[in-house]
């Protein structure tokens, strides 16, 4: 076999979102790059995460809509059509949003593009194949992720699916076990239970995360439990394939042993990082037990090597703008290698589409614990919340309690996402809660419950510093 080698002073491993925003920052500089590719272009986002799971998300919406307009004096019937919802998704998905991407990626010169996976031989040089070695300068690693799947699935792994195939189905199972209680387990998991699939949800923790105030975890997990079937805590202990399907052992926290049948397994435990794969030993990285790199959030830097990180690789913000971010910050500073720049980091926005929503802004509850804070409170009972006959929820945003300046905030309820960005606006610009009180709210409009939960807020301020103040006088 012939072997062929290239030197160039960037390599970018990954073509995903946080590769691209990499490739973009450096390609405006130098001509002396690779970005390496293993598997079909798209991106997670476009092809197997945001993108799809939201429109399977939205067929979901209409078709709970249909089993509860009875309330509006509308009542209404319908049926689902699993291979036309199906259909409709990976039209939408392949034709609009992987092949806005696809289409950026064909305008690369074909120079920088190199397929094939790729692992480290020595430090500054990597494999890709068989047939191409790369030496390279400086190394971004992208490389993003994939399902982490448990051992326990192997006897039924005909009948697993994950985020990166549930997608491809022909059509709707008529049930499914969906194991995990995360972002993908919950939204994909509520999307089939509405569209007609027999579901049932196994955690392990008994937590939704994300989430961290006590009253939120428990408030989120009695909402999702009054329309899912959810067990929230325990363990799958076993399972086994026969003509029926695949059978679930599980044993829950208090020792009850369940076990059912399901025609599919949704296995949504999370992802992991693609890196145990690049052979990093080689490469002089410094690794965790885990298999974790560690690197400095502020520049993505990998210790003091020539070396970066960015994306799901790291399994630190897993979200697309984040993402995106990171390429580029990693990219900045490989262009400035060996000064680094520190970047400044968004405020943190965590979004869950579930029904109701739930956003995790800025400091969650557990991160601000032992700063003195006040916390304004309130059921989601807006006016325009009543209207759309949505009032389940509860929301919470966290004040200094000196300042009066929002902190963080966590959200469960209809639409939360939109409330979400403006509380992300208020961080992001160190406003107080008098501040955004300043600015106008329309009646009737779901932003009139921001307003009420930050009078709450303060209120509680102004008696916190009142009984301070008692107290500095007392003798």
């Amino acid at each position: 076999m012939i072997m062929k080698t290239r030197n160039v002073e960037y390599a970018i491993i990954g073509a995903g979102t946080s590769g691209l925003g990499a490739y973009a920052t450096i390609s405006r500089e130098t001509d002396s790059l690779v970005m390496i590719q293993d598997g079909p272009y798209g991106t997670t986002c476009a092809r197997v995460g945001c993108m799809p799971s939201k429109l399977l998300i939205t067929a979901a919406d209409y078709a709970h809509h249909l089993h509860t307009s009875d309330c509006f004096g509308v009542p209404a019937s319908g049926q689902v059509d699993g291979r036309r919802v199906l259909e409709r998704l990976r039209r939408e998905r392949d034709h609009r949003f992987v092949a806005r991407n696809l289409g950026y990626v064909d305008k690369i010169p074909a120079h920088h593009k190199l397929e094939g996976r790729a692992r480290f031989i020595g430090p500054g040089r990597l494999m890709v194949g068989e047939s191409v070695e790369v030496r390279a300068e400086k190394i971004i690693l992208a490389c993003g992720s994939r399902p982490a799947i448990g051992a326990v699935f192997e006897p039924v792994m005909s009948r697993v699916l994950t985020s990166d195939t549930i997608f491809e189905l022909e059509d709707l199972p008529r049930s499914v076990a969906v194991i995990g209680m995360g972002v993908i387990a919950l939204e994909l998991g509520q999307a089939l239970h509405r569209l007609g699939v027999k579901t049932t949800l196994y955690g392990r923790s008994g937590r939704i995360n994300a989430l961290t105030h006590p009253t939120m975890q428990r408030r989120a997990l009695d909402l999702l439990a009054g329309e899912l079937d959810i067990h929230p805590s325990g363990r799958v202990l076993s399972t086994w394939e026969d003509a029926e399907g695949a059978w679930i052992e599980y044993e829950s926290s208090n020792g009850q042993r369940i076990t059912r049948v399901f025609e599919r397994v949704l296995v949504a435990t999370g992802r992991e990082s693609n890196l145990d794969r690049l052979g990093l030993e080689q490469a002089g990285v410094d690794v965790s037990e885990s298999g974790a790199v560690r690197f400095d959030p502020q520049t993505m830097r990998c210790g003091d090597l020539p070396l970066f990180i960015a994306g799901d690789a790291t399994d630190d913000l897993p979200v697309w703008h984040e993402a995106y971010d990171e390429g580029r910050i990693a990219a900045g500073n490989a262009l400035s290698y060996p000064d680094s720049t520190p970047a400044v980091r968004r405020t943190p926005l965590m979004v869950f589409f579930t029904d109701p929503q739930i956003a995790v802004i800025g400091q969650s509850f557990r991160q601000l614990q032992g700063r003195e804070i006040v916390i304004g409170e309130l059921p989601f009972t807006s006016p325009r919340h009543v209207v759309w006959n949505k009032v389940q929820g509860h929301i919470q945003v966290y004040l200094d309690a000196h300042t009066g300046t929002i902190l963080g905030a966590e959200l469960l309820g209809h639409q939360a996402e939109h409330l979400a960005h403006l509380l992300a606006l208020a961080i992001t610009h160190g406003m107080t809660a008098e501040q955004v009180l300043a600015m106008p709210v329309y009646h009737p409009s779901a932003e009139e419950l921001l307003r009420d939960v930050l009078i709450d807020a303060q209120k509680k301020r102004r008696r916190h510093e009142a009984e301070k103040e008692s107290l500095s006088l007392s003798p």
